[in-house]
């Protein structure tokens, strides 16, 4: 990947998604941001800050269970010093799910009591879900839900319209696609959206981005699941023989001795979102 290389990756129904956001805000009183548990700065879309602005909003972490959660720990610190409350969350198994409802239950009294003291009757709360693609949103919705009515994949994009669902306890939730930012100038932060799936894989060259993903492991805490797994000799530290050792293992070769690096770009980074190589945190 070019060292100053700018991603721009911004389907056109992005576009209107930002437009969506902004239009509904003004329908909401809660803000919930989903941010990646594996990279928490990374995944922080800042055009949000700007269009959410002075809203209430709680701050959730998802996929904690592929995160390191000890590690995690100073980046939901740094929320709730700003008074803003944040939790971390598997919605898959329904860790943490408890403390996110206990956090919208205390924003709902809140806003009761809010109404109460302006003589309104009592209304629901509504809230809008935002973060970025392929963070989770859906998945946790449904948790949230007890059912499937948000649509669910692993790639970025999979839902594109608006979604108004009702929950229980008098709370309404506003599901909206994913939103990424237009350009992304720092390389850091698009590799790691890039190793996530939160950009498509077809934005970038599928291969380079294996290579620098087998650049960040062999620095990393993963490199000893990754070792292990292919049978590594620990001393090994060249990017072929790295490339040789797991091909030979999988049978990925083309004809002759030429290596499939097409096959092997895709299985090892599928493997490494899965968590395979064990915990990640990217920043």
């Amino acid at each position: 990947m070019e060292e100053n290389k700018v991603i721009n990756w911004y389907p056109g129904h992005m576009k209107k998604t930002k437009e969506e956001i902004i239009g509904s805000l003004k329908l909401v009183n809660l803000v919930v941001e989903l941010l990646d548990a594996r990279a928490p700065i990374s995944s922080k879309n800042p055009d949000i800050d700007n269009m959410v602005g002075q809203k209430d909003r709680i701050i959730c972490f998802t996929k904690k269970d592929l995160s390191d959660e000890r590690r995690l720990e100073p980046f939901k610190k740094y929320y709730e010093d700003k008074n803003i409350p944040a939790c971390i969350v598997d919605a898959t198994s329904k860790q943490g799910i408890k403390a996110l409802m206990d956090l919208l239950e205390q924003k709902k009294e809140e806003f009761y009591q809010k109404n109460k003291a302006k003589g309104i009757i009592k209304k629901p709360l509504r809230i809008m879900i935002v973060g970025i693609p392929n963070v989770g949103k859906s998945t946790l919705i449904n948790t949230i839900l007890g059912s499937k009515k948000a649509k669910v994949g692993n790639k970025p994009g999979i839902t594109k319209t608006r979604q108004w669902l009702k929950i229980k306890g008098d709370i309404e939730l506003l599901d909206t696609p994913g939103i990424l930012y237009p350009k992304i100038e720092d390389k850091k932060v698009a590799l790691n959206l890039s190793f996530l799936g939160s950009i498509k894989d077809e934005v970038l060259e599928i291969e380079d981005l294996y290579y620098e993903l087998i650049k960040y492991i062999k620095a990393s805490q993963n490199r000893k699941a990754l070792y292990e797994l292919y049978e590594i000799p620990d001393e090994i530290e060249d990017f072929e023989e790295i490339s040789q050792t797991i091909a030979k293992k999988r049978g990925f070769f083309k004809k002759g001795s030429e290596i499939d690096y097409f096959r092997l770009s895709n299985d090892i980074l599928s493997e490494f979102r899965a968590g395979k190589y064990g915990r990640v945190l990217l920043d």
